[in-house]
């Protein structure tokens, strides 16, 4: 029996001591379990639609030219120093005696001025000799004009052969401000360009000429 006792003493103090130990400690607290996220889901991402590109519409600024000067006139020169007639290789010619212009053509390689005539019948008249004729060119025709006869010359012409007895009257002519009497061949110049010629035996002494220019002399009016 004390040997039992003996047996037990050790045991109980070893219980208490247990318990004891027991007392002392913390709890545990149970172990959290870990939070879980549910998978993300991504979604399909969709490309946007480009925008076109649109520029600002920018309205111009009107373009300011600088004012242009103005040009002097050209102002040809219709006379010389010593006051002759400048004319070109075309000009004007009024005839007063029919009181109408006509183109003429200045040629300095003629002697004699030429007039297209028609209709050119010659007669006496107090034992002198006239002529009587009209004028006519691009459907301008004169009433008859009769002159008298200055003189007769022969003209051999290339395209005929032989010569032809012309007459030559004298007649007024105005250029410009220039009143003069000279003398004409009657001839048909109605297939030809210019209904008058002006040759050399009109502007030896009054004009001078410039076959660059043409119509250099006002028109009469």
């Amino acid at each position: 029996m004390k040997r039992s006792w003996k047996t037990l003493i050790p045991l109980l103090l070893c219980g208490g001591l247990v318990a004891c130990a027991n007392t002392n400690q913390q709890p545990v607290e149970p172990e959290s379990k870990p939070q879980v996220t549910p998978p993300k889901v991504e979604q399909p991402v969709v490309p946007a639609e480009p925008k076109p590109d649109i520029k600002p519409e920018v309205t111009p600024e009107p373009e300011v030219k600088p004012a242009e000067k103005p040009k002097p006139p050209v102002v040809k020169a219709k006379k010389t120093s010593d006051g002759r007639l400048i004319l070109g290789e075309k000009e004007w010619v009024y005839l007063p005696g029919l009181e109408q212009s006509f183109k003429a053509r200045i040629d300095t390689g003629a002697t004699t001025s030429s007039i297209s005539a028609i209709d050119i019948v010659p007669f006496e008249r107090d034992g002198n000799d006239w002529v009587k004729f009209k004028i006519e060119h691009d459907g301008v025709k004169s009433k008859e004009i009769a002159l008298p006869v200055e003189r007769w010359v022969k003209i051999r012409q290339s395209s005929a052969d032989g010569t032809q007895r012309r007459a030559v009257v004298q007649a007024w002519i105005e250029i410009g401000d220039m009143k003069e009497k000279t003398e004409f061949t009657l001839a048909d110049r109605t297939h030809l360009t210019f209904p008058v010629l002006l040759g050399r035996s009109f502007f030896k002494d009054v004009a001078l000429v410039d076959v660059s220019k043409q119509y250099i002399q006002d028109k009469h009016k």
